[in-house]
């Protein structure tokens, strides 16, 4: 496969896709921004900007004539616009298409079967369809959980109000990175499409469990007024399931999405890893302190 040079971002402003667009375009790609249209973000004025309309075959082909790559970093609720996204891309001649994936293993059997992954799981098949229908290609990239940013918007702990929940006991560990190195994961496989051809990739820069980040936040914050709560995730998993065959709710997703990051078998702590071919170093125990405690909210 010839280099890629060429890449277009869409969900490039998002709290994922900034950092990856930032690694991307430092990396020196030609990059060009697929935003809808009348969005006011500001962009470096060597990014192009092409606004278009996600519902339209012809809007989406058009601006991503020329593009080398496809980079989705598109937000949980709008997954499945990557599907017209991908049949534009082929269409457009585009060469590699890597999926808004970006967490834990939706390869793995088990975890693909859950609720809060459906929309993923469609995506892969719309990519696999394509990949043997045209000349393009897919990359997913899977880094486990947000390291950064679970601490900082409260997923792994509630610091404001000293409180932790503890899945199954919360010594499970799992697989886990932040947001500037997926940018660089990304760029990785931008720098070895041949290696990256249509499979998933693996990376992290740590394995961690839920009762080793309550202890640095407690060494961190005091030890005195934490809560911890444990919950079964068998017995969580059960009751969200009835909940779903009423309605999808915000508990559905964030109680399957624990279950897919800490729940045995699940594939949430990685066993093989791209992190050499990708140029991902893994953290030392201090370094992973040191990003927990740098994103405690204040």
């Amino acid at each position: 496969m010839t280099a890629i040079t060429k890449v277009a971002i869409a969900g490039a402003s998002g709290s994922l896709g900034a950092p990856v667009f930032e690694q991307v375009l430092n990396a020196g790609f030609q990059v060009t921004v697929i935003t809808r249209k009348g969005s006011s973000h500001a962009w470096p004025s060597n990014v192009t900007v092409k606004e278009v309309d996600y519902s339209s075959l012809d809007s989406l082909t058009e601006a991503l004539q020329g593009q080398d790559a496809v980079v989705a970093t598109i937000t949980t609720p709008a997954l499945n616009t990557q599907i017209l996204l991908i049949e534009a891309a082929a269409k457009a001649g585009v060469k590699r298409f890597i999926p808004s994936e970006f967490g834990s293993d939706t390869f793995n059997e088990k975890a693909s079967q859950l609720p809060c992954y459906k929309p993923k799981v469609e995506v892969q098949e719309a990519l696999k369809k394509a990949a043997a229908e045209s000349s393009l290609t897919w990359t997913a990239v899977l880094n486990g959980a947000f390291l950064d940013w679970s601490i900082r918007v409260g997923f792994f702990a509630d610091v404001k109000n000293r409180t932790i929940e503890l899945p199954d006991g919360g010594n499970n560990t799992a697989s886990a990175t932040t947001l500037s190195t997926i940018g660089k994961a990304v760029v990785g496989v931008l720098r070895n499409p041949e290696q990256t051809k249509n499979r998933p990739v693996y990376v992290q820069e740590t394995t961690i469990s839920l009762k080793q980040i309550g202890e640095i936040l407690k060494k961190h914050t005091g030890a005195d007024g934490w809560k911890e709560n444990v919950t079964s995730l068998d017995e969580g998993l059960q009751k969200v399931l009835e909940e779903i065959k009423t309605a999808f709710t915000p508990n559905v997703f964030i109680l399957t999405l624990k279950v897919a990051i800490w729940g045995k078998g699940y594939g949430g702590h990685f066993q093989k890893l791209d992190n050499e071919l990708l140029g991902i170093k893994q953290l030392s125990p201090a370094e992973v302190e040191a990003i927990v405690v740098e994103n405690i909210p204040k």
